[in-house]
C-alpha cells in the first residue's frame, strides 16, 4: 500500500472519518487498527514481526525501569540492544525478504530503551499506546524516526477536530505528491537507465546522472516525508521534520544537519556522542575516529556491501577534513564576498555529496568504480545526450518543478507559506489548489514507483 496508491487514499479517508466520528476514547484504537491494516496489506508476516518487536521492546522497557541494581540494568540494557540489532542484522544479511520499516521502528525501539536506561524517559505503561507509537502507519515505512519524548505524549490525549491542522496536512500531502510524482519519478527512469545499462551511455550522461541523482533522491524522500507528516496532521499529530533545505549547506557537516534529520540526530546522540566520550582522552583524533565510526555505521545501515561503507566513510572523511580547513572557507567568503563565496561553497558541498552517492546508488564496489571510470565530458553523437533520453517536454517539466520546489522552500522558511495559504480568501486558495492538482494530474508519473528508502 504505497503512499501514492488508491488503496492508501481509501484507507486514510475511511480512517479519517471514523477517527472523528467515534468517541475520543476510541480514537487511539482506530489509528492502531488502521496501522495494522496498512502493514498487513503488504504482508501479514511483516505485521507479525513488527508487533513482536514492539511487544518485546515494551516489556524490556518496563523491566529496565523496575530494575534497581545498576549492574543488572547494564546487562539487561546491553542484551536488549544486542537483541534488536541482531534481529535487524539477521534479516539484512541472510538474503531474506526484509520486513518493511524494520530499520526505522528498530531505531525507535533502540532510542526508547536507551532513554529509559539513561533515566531520561519513563517506560510507557499503556501497552496499546506503545504499540501505536511503534506502528503508526503515517511514519511506519521510512520514518520520521520519532523519539519517545516527541510522539508518546501526543498519544496521551485524544485530538480535537482542528480545521487548520487538517487543511495544513492536506496541503503538505499535495506538496509531497508533486515532489514524488512530478519531479522524482520523471527523473527516475532516465537515471536508472544509466546505472542499469552503463554500456549504452556516454561519459557526459554519466556526469549528468551523478549530478541529478541527489535531486531525485531528495524529491523522493522529502516527498515521502511531506506525505507522512501531512497524514499525521490529519489526525492531530505533529511528526518530526526530516529535511531543511539541504542543498543550501556550505559544508558536509551542515548538509547532514539538514538531510534526513531524524536519522542524523539519532546517530549523533546514540552513536557519535557515546563513542566520542569513550575517546575523549585522545582529543581531536578521538573526534575524527568517532566521526568515521559513526558514518561507517551509517553506511552499513543503508545497505549490505562495501560500497555502502565507502559511502558513509566518504562523508566522515570530508567532515574531518572540513574541521581542519575552516580558514580556507573563511578566506573564500572574504575574497569573493558572502553571496558568491557562499554559492561556491554550496556548489562544492553538493558536488562532493553527488560523488559519494555513486557508491550509494550503484550498490556494489565494482559498479561504483565502473561508473566513476566512465565519468567524462565525451559524447557519442551530440551534447543533447545530456537530457539522458528524456524528451524536451519532460526536461522542461522537471526543470520547472525543481525550481518551483527550491523557490517554495526558500519562501516557506521565511514566510511559512503553507500556513499563510490557509488564511487567504477562499477563491485564492482554491485557484491555487486546482492549479497544483491539475499540474500533478497532467505531469505526474502515476505508475506507482516505490519510494527509494523503502529498501532500508
Amino acid at each position: 500500500m504505497e503512499f501514492t496508491s488508491l488503496a492508501f487514499l481509501i484507507l486514510v479517508t475511511i480512517t479519517f472519518f471514523v477517527y472523528y466520528i467515534v468517541g475520543k476514547q476510541f480514537r487511539e484504537c482506530v489509528l492502531l487498527v488502521a496501522s495494522c491494516i496498512f502493514i498487513g496489506y503488504f504482508n501479514l508476516w511483516f505485521l507479525a514481526i513488527a508487533i513482536g518487536i514492539s511487544s518485546i521492546t515494551y516489556l524490556l522497557g518496563r523491566f529496565l525501569e523496575k530494575e534497581n541494581k545498576r549492574k543488572s540494568i547494564a546487562w539487561l540494557y546491553s542484551g536488549s540492544i544486542v537483541f534488536l540489532v541482531g534481529i535487524w542484522t539477521f534479516f539484512r544479511h541472510n538474503g531474506l525478504i526484509i520486513p518493511l520499516g524494520i530499520s526505522f521502528y528498530s531505531f525507535q525501539a533502540l532510542s526508547y530503551l536507551t532513554e529509559i536506561y539513561w533515566g531520561e524517559e519513563k517506560a510507557e505503561k499503556d501497552f496499546w499506546k506503545f504499540q501505536l507509537y511503534m506502528l503508526l502507519f503515517a511514519k511506519f515505512l521510512s520514518g520520521p524516526i520519532e523519539r519517545p519524548s516527541a510522539l508518546l505524549p501526543q498519544l496521551q490525549t485524544p485530538k480535537k477536530f482542528d480545521y487548520e491542522t487538517i487543511t495544513f496536512g492536506m496541503r503538505l500531502i499535495l506538496l509531497g505528491l508533486i515532489k514524488k510524482l512530478v519531479l522524482a519519478d520523471n527523473l527516475a527512469g532516465a537515471i536508472d537507465g544509466v546505472f542499469s545499462n552503463p554500456q549504452d551511455y556516454s561519459g557526459i550522461q554519466f556526469v549528468m546522472a551523478m549530478l541529478i541523482y541527489p535531486i531525485q533522491l531528495y524529491a523522493d524522500f522529502s516527498g515521502y516525508t511531506d506525505i507522512a507528516i501531512g497524514t499525521g496532521s490529519l489526525f492531530g499529530l505533529k511528526l518530526s521534520p526530516n529535511f531543511n533545505r539541504p542543498f543550501i549547506a556550505q559544508t558536509t557537516a551542515d548538509l547532514w544537519r539538514r538531510w534526513h534529520m531524524t536519522l542524523s540526530f539519532w546517530v549523533r546522540d546514540y552513536i557519535f556522542m557515546p563513542v566520542t566520550s569513550a575517546f575523549r582522552q585522545w582529543g581531536k583524533t578521538g573526534i575524527f575516529i568517532s566521526l568515521l565510526i559513526t558514518f561507517g555505521a551509517l553506511g552499513v545501515w543503508h545497505g549490505v556491501g562495501m560500497s555502502y561503507v565507502v559511502y558513509g566513510l566518504i562523508q566522515g572523511c570530508i567532515i574531518c577534513y572540513e574541521m581542519n580547513v575552516t580558514v580556507i572557507r573563511d578566506s573564500i567568503i572574504k575574497f569573493f564576498g558572502k553571496k558568491i563565496g557562499g554559492f561556491i561553497l554550496m556548489l562544492r558541498t553538493y558536488l562532493l555529496f553527488a560523488f559519494s552517492l555513486i557508491f550509494f546508488r550503484a550498490g556494489t564496489m565494482q559498479s561504483s568504480l565502473n561508473f566513476i571510470k566512465h565519468l567524462s565530458f565525451q559524447t557519442n553523437s551530440s551534447w543533447k545526450e545530456m537530457n539522458l533520453g528524456l524528451s524536451d517536454h519532460f526536461c522542461i517539466i522537471t526543470g520547472i518543478a525543481f525550481l518551483v520546489v527550491l523557490i517554495f522552500e526558500h519562501l516557506d522558511e521565511k514566510y511559512d507559506l503553507l500556513h499563510i495559504t490557509g488564511k487567504k480568501t477562499a477563491w485564492i486558495r482554491w485557484i491555487l489548489y486546482y492549479t497544483l492538482i491539475f499540474a500533478l494530474l497532467t505531469t505526474g508519473k502515476f505508475d506507482c514507483n516505490d519510494f527509494i528508502y523503502l529498501q532500508f
